[in-house]
């Protein structure tokens, strides 16, 4: 817990062992093995690039060398780090309530102080007068209210409102809540959005080296000055709350936008930066976010230290007006329930002179505005996590991201539904899902995608697709290896997705990653080993999430999620170049979100999916003319899994309450016990029939075993 003291600024609100770490943090060395960040980029580019001048302190970058030992525990903390008020409940909700309803303790750490222009907004009200700390303190008691309500309590509940000193004697205002054995915590740094020189003070302080900015002091704020920050400063606290908070989960807001060319009247309007999907205050922070994983990671591994064991999670933002809406109904409502004491009402009387919320969001505005940013919830890295085998001796093995790094974890005996501890497999920093493909043989290839740089601040800004190729079945590793990026510059190469991969029954691999202009690029592996180039496959704009699968005559098939319908790329004979088919979809109705694929006995393809804010589930056959959709029974929210089955197919989701479900023979079974599922779970139909493995609030995989009711 960090240490702070309560109605003012102490001299020395920290505790001995935080000194202490913060000692050592000055004075040891660095770790060899990290990487110094690369040569600067020329000049300045859009704010979606987060790229600089010069740097004035070296950065962390790829670390891919195995063999770290990795911090353990089966604490859950979850973490949020937040450009504004209000990010959590619009992007990152229903996933940061359902952690919080099974217990999850929370802190969120709100880098700016949100006072925009100052002028806190009634509907039908004549113009208010701008008051930048007024503003900024209604909103944060709008969060204060939002959380209560989360919590289960009154929203006028009191709060702890306290000081928190941080790295670098830098102080924070924290507020404090708990019920039974919920807890929340709001971290106000109250970096300012704007300056009398700096419209959009974050993504300058993101590339400006000689740039420092001083906080806003809140409204009735126990804090009494403002502070100074500057890049290597900001990116230091951060590391600090880490540090002391020690999360198992971090979420943070897309670092990588979505390149997005609204007209200008649309795009000032919904304060999307020039050129990219989504707030510029919300890419810088997830940079600094980001960089600052890299910064604890490397300091955690000085001298032979640990990998801290966490998982990472990433929201998109304003991306979410330009796709179709994926919740529904019921999900909606709960989500946008908790936006209404953040949005507060001029008449209640919740003690705050400044104001009793953000009136600019109050009443139903977040249900009625045409930007739509409540009615989705959307991952940036999407994908079932973990990759899950069985090996020879019929235990499971399961590989995902820990700490940025790769690791495996293996079932301590066949069936028993415990995990050994995780194996650092290296390849950092990793985003959080991870590509697979076996080979004939047994092999297993993993594919990650990589920040090869995020220096920020005058370093690089670059992603790579990266792999790492097993030696023999179930055995060791070979080095990872660079497999680059389909784009031709580094701006657009970080607008790349997940990678997906399948094997053909002629030996080669497949590989596919939605690229910048939303379409698909591929990379082939053949049977001897070499890759072929990148090619653009052309198409029409979806999503990530891509599904890919091989039918009965062994031709391989993708399919992605589009504006309107589905899109498919598929094979006409085995052996022969994927091309985009145009007519592939036939009419399928609109996707809300990503898909499952299934091939048919009959040699053709079947897609799972959700239409835009449906909680069914429904099947069509892809190539069918006309598209005749079928109604599953299988009702719930966010991307669904299937594998093929002797009486039908075996579905894996969420229902609407969160909960993972399967419908297997007939019967859809609830997961109702155990770690709260992080993100989506994958579908085993492994040895022991269909099994469900999953990442955990922990961040510790959990099996499930439905026919056996074995469950971990």
């Amino acid at each position: 817990m960090p240490a702070y003291a309560l109605g003012g600024e102490p001299d020395a609100g920290i505790t001995p062992g935080v000194r202490a770490r913060e000692a050592r943090r000055r004075t040891r060395p660095r770790r060899r093995s990290v990487l110094t960040a690369i040569a600067a980029l020329t000049g300045a580019t859009a704010l979606g690039a987060c790229s600089v001048p010069a740097p004035r302190r070296p950065t962390p970058t790829a670390d891919p060398a195995p063999g770290i030992p990795i911090a353990s525990t089966r604490r859950a903390q979850l973490m949020q780090i937040l450009a504004h008020p209000d990010d959590d409940l619009y992007f990152m909700n229903p996933d940061t309530q359902r952690m919080l309803d099974s217990g999850v303790p929370l802190v969120c750490v709100y880098v700016t102080a949100g006072e925009h222009n100052g002028k806190n907004r009634i509907a039908g009200s004549p113009e208010v007068p701008a008051d930048r700390p007024a503003y900024s303190s209604a909103r944060h008691q709008g969060l204060r209210q939002a959380y209560a309500t989360l919590l289960g309590l009154d929203r006028f509940t009191d709060w702890q409102r306290g000081v928190a000193t941080l790295r670098g004697d830098h102080r924070a205002e924290i507020n404090t809540l708990t019920n039974g054995r919920r807890r929340v915590e709001l971290v106000f740094l109250n970096l300012p959005m704007h300056t009398p020189r700096r419209w959009e003070a974050l993504p300058s302080l993101w590339h400006d080296r000689a740039l420092g900015l001083h906080t806003v002091v809140a409204a009735d704020s126990p804090l009494r000055r403002t502070v100074s920050y500057d890049y290597d400063q900001l990116i230091d606290v951060i590391v600090g709350l880490m540090e002391q908070y020690r999360p198992t989960v971090i979420q943070t807001l897309d670092p990588d936008p979505d390149i997005q060319h609204s007209d200008e009247a649309t795009r000032r309007k919904d304060s999307e930066q020039p050129g990219y999907s989504d707030h510029a205050d919300h890419t810088a922070v997830a940079c600094f976010s980001w960089a600052a994983m890299l910064r604890w990671v490397a300091e955690s591994t000085r001298d032979g230290g640990q990998v801290p064991g966490f998982v990472a999670t990433a929201f998109r933002g304003y991306y979410n007006r330009h796709w179709p809406k994926n919740l529904p109904p019921a999900v909606l409502r709960e989500k946008a329930a908790h936006l209404v004491p953040y949005g507060g009402d001029p008449a209640w009387d919740c003690g705050n002179p400044s104001g009793c919320g953000d009136y600019n969001v109050g009443g139903t505005r977040p249900l009625t505005n045409k930007k739509g940013w409540v009615r989705s919830t959307h991952h940036r890295y999407p994908g079932a996590r973990p990759v899950v085998v069985t090996e020879a001796d019929g235990r499971l093995a399961g590989y995902g991201v820990l700490g940025l790094r790769a690791v495996r974890w293996r079932e301590t005996a066949p069936g028993s539904g415990q995990w050994g501890g995780p194996d650092d497999l290296g390849g950092g920093p990793l985003a959080p899902a991870l590509g697979s493909a076996v080979l004939d043989d047994g092999r297993l290839l993993l594919f990650g995608l990589r920040f090869a740089a995020l220096g920020g601040h005058g370093g690089a800004n670059r992603r790579e697709v990266v792999l790492l190729e097993q030696r023999s079945a179930g055995g060791d590793f070979a080095a990872w290896t660079g497999l680059g990026n389909p784009e031709r510059d580094d701006d657009r190469g970080r607008r790349i997705g997940v990678p997906v991969a399948v094997t053909a029954p002629d030996g080669r691999v497949h590989l596919f990653v939605r690229n910048a202009d939303k379409g698909l690029s591929t990379r082939v592996r053949e049977t001897d080993g070499r890759w072929g180039d990148w090619r653009d496959l052309g198409g029409a704009e979806i999503q990530d999430g891509l599904t890919a699968v091989v039918d009965r005559a062994g031709r391989v098939h993708v399919f992605g999620a589009g504006h309107d319908t589905v899109h498919h790329w598929a094979q006409d004979v085995l052996g022969e170049e994927i091309a985009f088919r145009p007519d592939g979809g036939s009419g399928l109705p609109a996707p809300g979100g990503p898909l499952a694929a299934l091939p048919t006995d009959d040699g053709g393809v079947e897609v799972h999916y959700r239409r835009p804010a449906a909680a069914a589930l429904i099947a069509v056959r892809a190539g069918g003319s006309p598209a005749r959709p079928r109604k599953e029974r299988f009702d719930g929210y966010g991307a669904v899994s299937a594998a093929a089955a002797p009486n039908g197919p075996v579905l894996l989701g969420k229902d609407l309450r969160g909960h993972v479900q399967l419908h297997f023979g007939g019967r859809i079974m609830t997961r109702r016990h155990g770690a709260e599922a992080l993100d989506f779970p994958t579908l085993h139909p492994g040895r022991s029939g269909a099994t469900a493995v999953g990442m955990g609030a922990d961040a510790h995989p959990w099996i499930w075993y439905p026919e056996t009711g074995t469950a971990s």
